[in-house]
């Protein structure tokens, strides 16, 4: 790991970075080396090392108009809120204020893939700290996934962002699946919201933390676990065995709202890919990555039971 000490930052993301560990109190007068954390497609991540303290620190500087769809103080309240649980970092406040993230390095874990929650264990480790999350007490923000399309649909819109050509018709779909469930009735939680695999951190006796609690909100339930299954591609078969770990039991509502849950979740990160596609100045194909997410979308949608999900909401 090539490690970059203060005043030897040559570009503008290794610049920004020295302006803010510059300017946190408790590390005044330390020396700092930092690298770069690979992973992410909105913000820049770095590994900071401060002389006289012990292990490391993770800085995330927030990403270009990443404050069109982010409030750092929920995501600040939502990550103390998850260290308090114990399923979360420590975190620290020093750089709130530019909405900058501070959390202790996590040692001894590493970041998942797919492929680890081919292992039911890993799987049941993922669905107890979802409990965890979920069980906890409400975040101080209420955004469900309806909150997050409309605005994402509004945001492409102002931006003049691209759509594909039968939006109005998955736009049309999502409504529809939006009135089944608030006539069905929301089920309020604090929701993780944001699955990549690299989110969940794995040590050696198979326990699992998460990080990143930039989209953490009050959300329905059953989305955390839809969106979850949707990113891991998980067969009918696993989800079912997902639900009766959650639960206790396989119930056919919950059921369908998972897979009711899948598809919004795709209408929302393709959508909010749309916007970045117009903003974002990172290295990352949104436009590919939200065509892909519409496809799926489309696929759970255009089922033959797709109505019939809807009614068993």
């Amino acid at each position: 790991m090539l490690q970059k000490t203060l005043g030897t930052g040559t570009s503008e993301a290794e610049r920004e970075l020295e302006s803010v560990l510059a300017g946190i109190t408790p590390w005044s007068g330390r020396a700092m080396r930092y690298a770069p954390v690979l992973g992410g497609i909105s913000n820049t991540n770095w590994r900071v090392f401060v002389d006289g303290l012990p292990g490391s620190f993770f800085v995330k500087i927030p990403g270009r108009g990443t404050e069109m769809f982010i409030d750092r103080a929920a995501a600040l309240a939502a990550s103390q809120q998850a260290e308090r649980l114990g399923i979360g970092p420590k975190v620290y406040d020093y750089a709130a204020d530019k909405g900058v993230e501070i959390n202790d390095f996590i040692e001894g874990r590493r970041a998942c893939t797919n492929k680890d929650f081919l292992v039911p264990a890993n799987r049941a480790a993922a669905v107890a700290t979802y409990k965890v999350l979920n069980d906890g007490p409400l975040l101080p923000l209420t955004k469900t996934v309806f909150d997050m399309i409309e605005e994402h649909v509004e945001q492409v819109r102002s931006l003049g962002g691209k759509q594909p050509a039968d939006f109005d018709w998955l736009y049309g779909e999502y409504r529809r699946a939006r009135a089944a469930l608030e006539a069905s009735g929301l089920d309020l939680a604090p929701c993780f919201n944001d699955p990549m695999p690299g989110n969940f951190m794995l040590d050696a006796a198979g326990t699992i933390m998460l990080i990143d609690y930039e989209y953490a909100s009050n959300n329905d339930r059953s989305y955390d676990l839809g969106i979850w299954c949707g990113e891991m591609f998980f067969t009918e078969e696993v989800e079912n065995e997902v639900l009766e770990t959650y639960y206790g039991r396989l119930d056919p509502q919950v059921r369908a709202r998972l897979t009711v849950h899948k598809a919004l979740a795709d209408v929302k990160w393709s959508t909010w890919a749309m916007v970045q596609n117009e903003i974002s100045t990172l290295d990352f194909d949104f436009y590919k990555y939200g065509a892909w997410k519409h496809m799926r979308a489309r696929w759970i949608m255009q089922a033959p039971d797709w109505d019939d999900l809807l009614r068993a909401v």
